[in-house]
């Protein structure tokens, strides 16, 4: 009914039209007095026309005919106001974009109409023209193709000689404005798309090739700029400040995103002047030499900074010269490149020497081994015949400007701070899966995964090329040092004559082994470090995972005892967390954790994301970082030690070749006290309030919850296999000793103590009953509560005498030694690695040592 009602005002419209067309051919003048019928009538034309198109070809037919768009740039000569400018660019916008008949499309570019409007000297001081002149460019961007494109070019010998169009666009590519970058981009992009080659011959043409050096020198400004609010930010943190990098990051990342585009039009000479602008402004002069070890308080932003950049370039911009000429560096040292690029202006690097500052480590031997640089362990095996155990020492902190940066790398794993350490495993994470690089290129820098070493080999040994077949079943065994050196010297040899960048690299691989037991040291290191982060851990865990998935036989006695130690503090420590604040929960976290650690270290990808590094993570090591009275932190520390000792503790089983668990061996839950106070009083599950309970073992007391309105209740501690409550309860007087559960709170964690000056009364310590970083309604994934921070309580209990005061006391520390000692008993297995290597290799059940318990053994 409604299209037949259009229909039948067809002719009306078009009248309409016809009048509008006829009127506008006869302003001679635009003024004050007829700027509003002007303008009005571009309004209605640009909604007839598009109308038209979709229902009737006469529309069009006679817009062209008598050359409306002609009317319209006569118009625009006529103007002296900036209304008439805004509504013609609205309107031949508008046109375009909607047009869907490919005649109407071509007609529109086919005359140099849209040149004009295009090169028109427009006053872009006023901001809202602007945005609709890059709105018009967008449209017609919007419309380009293989025919299309040619209208709007002008050729000379079949070579275009001008693009209005396109250089107009660029004009306003670093414009602060982001949505008209966003614009601009996207009209190059349609452009680089077409597939033109007179075209893309054009754009990589001076002096339009200075368009993508300026992309890569304002990228380059934006990473300094990164850079400086990171360095402000660690010296002076503002709450906002995690925002404001964020917002950084994203626009890193969407301009790495839009040369990734740009590089996927296929235009080889595109490619090739995105390369060497990367490499020559900011790879070269700026990140890696940013890389320096500088000894100096506090964490280095430049450090992290490049760290972070080199993730996200070898991860977005897809390159494969880029990506192998950046792994070809790293074998350069730093006075290499300092010496040819300078390190000046880049703004980045502080001058100062390149000494190295260690962060300490788990163990005495490992601390010894580390002053004098990583030593490289490599084990001999049958199958490396001639190969005779030797140590590498990979850096010498005294000539460290010498050291190649794919061992500073490595440098930052043992010895670096935290972020150094998670941005250099990103780092070489972010290699492992460039599927730009060549393997050879992996192996060298001792990355390449051994199931990609069998397949090599095994490729090698079915055409001839293996000297020894059994050579292709050694896990000890890698590339030939030949077939590395080959694809390596290839890319120094590009560095050399393209960049300028000089060094004589004797022995860049002294055995085609080394390179990986320089990486599995610097891992194994790693893992015995106790001020490292346990995501930061986890990182390296899933790259030992990556690089070593099927045997152990790569781990020679040092890694294995080293890993051991570690294992045993990382066990001492989380058997202290029994008689913390939180063994109630301990368990919980204990199993909760294996599950997230063993999907992690299966996973393809790392846990973290690189843009993790840039935001510092909380870490506390010790009683001393714990705020006093703060039972949150001491979670948060517990949480962290678990996901530590989870770790280590699978890497054991991994290490050792067995089997790894789907849950953790802990024994099962068993409660053999039958006269427990909570039989008793009937309380076996959580005491909610409204309960009735049994008060035969409560003590009387009084507490204000209210400044002057003091209360009578029952007193009560109980615990129940891992849980524990503190209850306090109304005696009710027609059924004694019966009571009313008013207030519950947890057991654990209450620490007791009786006032020095009353000695009826008791002070209680009331944590929250669970952790807000476990729950995600409370807890964001950016590590934020949702909710206002828990803060402890205070209870205050009056007794009738001292001696209920202390009856009280001790009943607390009755009830919580049981707890405790049942958590002890459930994670007892874990604790005893010999436990666990016995479990992971027989299938048969493993009883509790009946020996410390009257009760009979239960198996797991």
């Amino acid at each position: 009914m409604m299209f037949s009602f259009v229909y039948s005002l067809l002719p009306c419209c078009l009248v309409l039209f016809r009048y509008l067309a006829d009127q506008l051919t006869k302003v001679h003048i635009v003024n004050e007095v007829n700027k509003d019928f002007v303008i009005e009538a571009l309004r209605s034309i640009a909604e007839l026309i598009t109308y038209g198109d979709q229902h009737d070809p006469s529309f069009f037919e006679f817009f062209m005919e008598n050359q409306v768009v002609g009317d319209f740039v006569r118009v625009l000569k006529l103007s002296r106001t900036i209304s008439i400018p805004l509504q013609l660019l609205q309107t031949v916008s508008i046109m375009i974009q909607n047009l869907q008949s490919e005649h109407a499309i071509y007609y529109m570019l086919s005359n140099e109409h849209m040149n004009f409007l295009i090169t028109y000297s427009f006053d872009f001081r006023n901001e809202e023209l602007l945005s609709y002149y890059i709105s018009f460019l967008r449209a017609i961007g919007g419309k380009l193709n293989k025919n299309t494109i040619s209208l709007l070019v002008k050729t000379r010998n079949d070579e275009v000689v001008s693009f209005p169009l396109y250089v107009e666009a660029i004009r306003f590519a670093f414009h602060e404005e982001n949505m008209i970058r966003a614009a601009v981009r996207a009209v190059t992009l349609n452009v680089y798309h077409v597939g033109d080659h007179s075209v893309n011959r054009y754009i990589t043409s001076a002096p339009h090739t200075d368009y993508f050096s300026n992309l890569v020198s304002f990228f380059k400004k934006q990473c300094l700029d990164l850079n400086k609010l990171i360095s402000d930010t660690l010296k002076n943190p503002v709450p906002d400040s995690k925002a404001t990098i964020t917002a950084a990051v994203d626009e890193i990342e969407d301009n790495l995103y839009y040369f990734s585009d740009v590089i996927s039009a296929g235009i080889p000479d595109v490619e090739r002047l995105i390369t060497d602008s990367i490499l020559t402004h900011l790879i070269f002069p700026v990140l890696l030499p940013s890389l320096r070890i500088v000894a100096a308080n506090g964490i280095q932003s430049d450090v992290v900074t490049s760290l972070y950049l080199l993730c996200c370039i070898l991860r977005i911009v897809k390159i494969k010269d880029l990506a192998n000429t950046i792994v070809a560096a790293l074998y350069y040292p730093l006075e290499s490149l300092t010496k040819c690029f300078g390190g000046q202006d880049n703004g980045m690097i502080p001058d100062h020497g390149f000494t190295s500052e260690g962060d300490g480590i788990a163990n005495d031997s490992l601390a010894k081994d580390n002053k004098k640089g990583l030593v490289v362990n490599v084990p001999c095996s049958p199958s490396s015949s001639g190969f005779h155990p030797q140590s590498i020492t990979m850096l010498n902190n005294g000539s460290s400007s010498n050291v190649a940066l794919r061992e500073v790398l490595l440098e930052y794993v043992t010895d670096g701070a935290d972020l150094q350490v998670f941005g250099s495993l990103s780092v070489l994470a972010t290699l492992l899966q460039t599927k730009e690089l060549d393997e050879s290129m992996l192996d060298g820098l001792g990355i390449l995964p051994q199931r990609k070493q069998q397949k090599k080999l095994l490729l090698q040994a079915l055409v001839g090329e293996a000297s020894e077949e059994e050579q292709l079943f050694s896990s000890e065994t890698s590339l030939t040092r030949d077939g590395i050196a080959c694809e390596l010297d290839v890319y120094l040899e590009k560095i050399k004559e393209q960049y300028g960048v000089s060094f004589q690299l004797p022995n860049v691989i002294p055995s085609p082994r080394v390179p990986r037991f320089q990486v599995l040291d610097a891992l194994v290191s790693l893992f015995c470090r106790s001020n490292i982060s346990a995501e930061t851990l986890w990182d390296g865990g899933w790259l030992l995972r990556q690089l070593f998935p099927y045997s152990e036989s790569e781990f020679n006695n040092n890694h294995l005892k080293l890993l051991k130690i570690s294992y045993e503090n990382s066990a001492c420590a989380l058997e202290k967390e029994v008689k913390g604040f939180w063994p109630d929960l301990l368990i919980t976290v204990l199993c909760d954790e294996w599950r997230k650690c063993k999907r992690a270290m299966d996973s393809s990808s790392p846990p973290k994301e690189p843009k993790c590094m840039l935001f510092p993570p909380r870490m506390f090591f010790s009683e001393e970082d714990i705020p006093e009275g703060s039972s949150f932190t001491a979670g948060e520390r517990m949480h962290e030690l678990v996901k530590v000792f989870v770790l280590l503790h699978q890497l054991q089983i991994f290490t050792h070749g067995r089997t790894l668990p789907e849950q953790p061996l802990i024994y099962r839950p068993y409660d053999h006290r039958m006269d427990s106070r909570a039989q008793s009083s009937g309380l076996v599950s959580v005491p909610k309030p409204g309960t009735e309970m049994n008060l035969v073992n409560a003590v009387p007391c009084r507490i204000a919850f209210e400044r002057g309105k003091e209360r009578h209740f029952c007193f009560l501690a109980i615990s129940v296999g891992t849980s524990g409550w503190l209850v306090l309860a109304e005696e009710l007087p027609l059924k004694k000793p019966y009571g009313i559960v008013r207030v519950a709170a947890p057991l654990s964690g209450c620490n007791p103590r009786i006032d020095d000056k009353h000695s009826k009364w008791l002070h209680l310590r009331i944590r929250p009953s669970a952790l807000p970083f476990l729950d995600p309604v409370k807890y964001s994934p950016q590590g934020k509560l949702k909710t206002k921070a828990f803060v402890d309580g205070r209870w205050i209990l009056a007794f009738r005498d001292e001696e209920s005061c202390k009856t009280a006391f001790l009943m607390i520390l009755e009830e919580i030694n049981y707890l405790c000692d049942e958590v002890h008993r459930r994670i007892k297995p874990l604790l005893k690695l010999e436990t666990v290597l016995d479990i992971s290799s027989s299938s048969a059940p493993v009883s509790e040592d009946s020996s410390s318990h009257t009760t009979p053994p239960h198996s797991l």
